[in-house]
């Protein structure tokens, strides 16, 4: 590994956490697994999972839903989309997360176990997405959720895919000749360390070859699973698969970017803020000194606690406002 300036903290880590190796995609798949840690159930949150309908021909849709327990107020929710560079990762490995965050936010979390490619290849994981974000709104009711108040989260590819969303949703309103669909708009998209650009031609692509968690030659295989072979960084390709590519942003909802320093996708994170900003969009953007890919899911440092506090600040005034309520 080349000589990174990492965190104090993060520098022992950084040697644990090696870059997937996409070519043999079955072990990839299983070490994400064996990394994952049991869960306990948690005191004060309640999940119950739910099958939503694809369409005729389609297995179910997965879906988690965690809420405080003990609360049946009308709270905000929060649409969560798991990492995994679009081939690997499922709801449980955000699990233990995805329970703390409905703790601590006060809020309905609804997490997706979108198609992964390569079975799967695009638009599946967006079509998926598009589908919780629907089923959401419609069972607002009964899962007793704000759905003037739902925000968008991911990290890495799941960061990506709420980028995706977002931008599909503002589509979805935009057709029938201006007439405004049933959808609601997402308040707010979280965006940690996303993966927005499929050409990998950005300099911190190019530089971080052999960086912890993930590595220009990982992005390069995930994309080429999720797009097809030889399609990334042709003509061909979405704004909807890769949002790097979109030229239209305006009417996207405000946005919270976090970037790692030693990240393959910094680059394209901070790209995608500076283009939001240019669109009108209120962005905020974050680039973490000293981290790698998912440094702060993964390791107990000083800027870890000080990344995923910003997190939870975030996404509480995303959620409740800045009062102070929920």
């Amino acid at each position: 590994m080349m000589g990174y300036r990492f965190d104090p903290e993060l520098v022992d880590a950084a040697g644990q956490f090696p870059a997937p190796d996409l070519t043999d995609l079955a072990s990839a798949r299983f070490s994400s697994v064996q990394r994952a840690k049991p869960v306990e159930p948690h005191p004060f949150v309640r999940d119950e999972e739910f099958g939503l309908d694809r369409g005729a021909g389609c297995s179910a849709l997965r879906a988690r839903v965690y809420r405080p327990r003990d609360n049946d107020e009308l709270m905000p929710a929060l649409l969560h989309l798991h990492s995994g560079g679009y081939v690997m990762g499922s709801i449980d490995a955000t699990h233990a997360r995805n329970q703390r965050l409905s703790y601590e936010l006060g809020a309905v979390v609804v997490a997706v176990d979108y198609r992964l490619a390569p079975e799967h290849p695009y638009p599946a994981a967006l079509d998926d997405a598009v589908a919780a974000f629907t089923w959401l709104v419609a069972e607002s009711e009964c899962l007793r959720v704000d759905q003037s108040r739902i925000v968008l989260h991911g990290r890495s590819a799941g960061g990506g895919l709420a980028a995706s969303l977002a931008l599909k949703l503002r589509d979805l309103r935009r057709e029938d000749d201006g007439q405004v669909r049933s959808l609601p708009e997402p308040c707010f998209q979280y965006l940690a360390a996303p993966q927005l650009d499929d050409t990998t031609s950005t300099a911190s692509m190019r530089l971080f070859v052999d960086t912890p968690m993930w590595s220009q030659s990982a992005a390069e295989a995930s994309w080429a699973y999720y797009l097809g072979p030889g399609v990334p960084g042709t003509a061909d390709v979405s704004e909807y698969a890769a949002p790097a590519r979109a030229t239209d942003l305006a009417g996207l909802p405000p946005a919270y970017i976090a970037a790692m320093e030693f990240d393959p996708m910094r680059d394209e994170a901070l790209n995608y803020s500076r283009a939001l900003a240019a669109a009108g969009v209120q962005v905020e953007a974050h680039l973490f000194p000293g981290t790698f890919h998912c440094s702060a899911v993964l390791v107990d440092a000083a800027v870890s606690r000080r990344e995923l506090d910003e997190e939870r600040a975030v996404l509480h005034a995303a959620l409740w406002g800045h009062s102070g309520n929920g």
